[in-house]
């Protein structure tokens, strides 16, 4: 007797294990199945929206939303292959989410931000910005974060509520921006004659746009002479290249057409006593 309940016993536990085992295989086989399945759904709904000429953002952003959740629905399809309740399994997402909500505020702060970022669109990929203290190009705008490379190659990653709770430069939005230069002249030159000159060699400058023209204005004075506000316009993309070739003709054209260079000056008196 005893040795017929071992051997069904026995038999019992074979029998589990080997469903089991199966199960297990299934839901591996499952998750592979399901997570190739959703690249490929992934790829084709970027494929289709680049078609469109969909915004590079918009994509990337649809993309990782898409992921998102057809990777939790897997999950869920999964658990309801091993006979765990869907329905229960969802109350208890949501109260995880509760929970998680509470814990992860400011997680979910970021999200939301990402979201009106999409939404409003501030910037887009490729714009060069200043947004929470942070100046470069947009690389990518994710769920929750905005990835930014810098002037000197450096990745810097930003939360999106941060971006979006602080000002935002966008210097990419308009067709052209201006370039802020001085140029100090002697109190000896013909402050005239040397602006109608800057303003003739700084519109020769490769990349300076003709509309608005070249500005050339006496900005302020001090012991040496007058200070010129030397302001060519640029796009945005040409900015640094116009910046130091204006400086580079700052420093020769006006001694190569004959104007004193300036030098600071200072009158002494001396009274001889006796």
């Amino acid at each position: 007797m005893d040795g017929v309940q071992l051997n069904k016993l026995q038999e019992t536990a074979m029998n589990i294990a080997t469903e089991f085992g199966v199960k297990i295989l299934a839901a591996i086989a499952f998750w592979v199945i399901g997570r190739w399945l959703i690249a490929k759904v992934v790829a084709a709904v970027q494929s289709s929206a680049q078609k469109q000429k969909v915004d590079a953002t918009v994509m990337r952003y649809l993309g990782s939303v898409v992921t998102v959740t057809l990777n939790v629905l897997l999950v869920i399809g999964i658990l309801g292959y091993f006979g765990i309740q869907t329905t229960t399994f969802a109350a208890l997402m949501a109260a995880a989410g509760v929970a998680i909500g509470m814990a992860w505020s400011g997680l979910l702060a970021n999200f939301a931000a990402g979201a009106f970022i999409i939404v409003l669109r501030p910037y887009k990929v490729g714009d060069f910005v200043t947004v929470a203290g942070v100046t470069g190009t947009i690389k990518e705008i994710g769920l929750f974060t905005t990835s930014i490379d810098s002037p000197d190659n450096v990745l810097v990653v930003v939360g999106n509520n941060k971006v979006f709770g602080d000002t935002i430069h966008n210097y990419s939005s308009n067709p052209y921006r201006r370039v802020e230069l001085k140029c100090q002249l002697s109190g000896k030159a013909d402050s005239t004659a040397a602006m109608l000159l800057l303003r003739e060699k700084l519109q020769t400058i490769p990349n300076v746009v003709a509309s608005p023209s070249v500005e050339v204005e006496i900005l302020e004075f001090n012991l040496v002479g007058p200070v010129l506000a030397v302001r060519p316009f640029c796009h945005t993309d040409h900015y640094w290249q116009v910046y130091f070739d204006a400086n580079r003709m700052l420093a020769t054209c006006l001694a190569e057409a004959g104007f004193p260079a300036p030098m600071p000056a200072q009158q002494v008196l001396v009274q001889q006593l006796g």
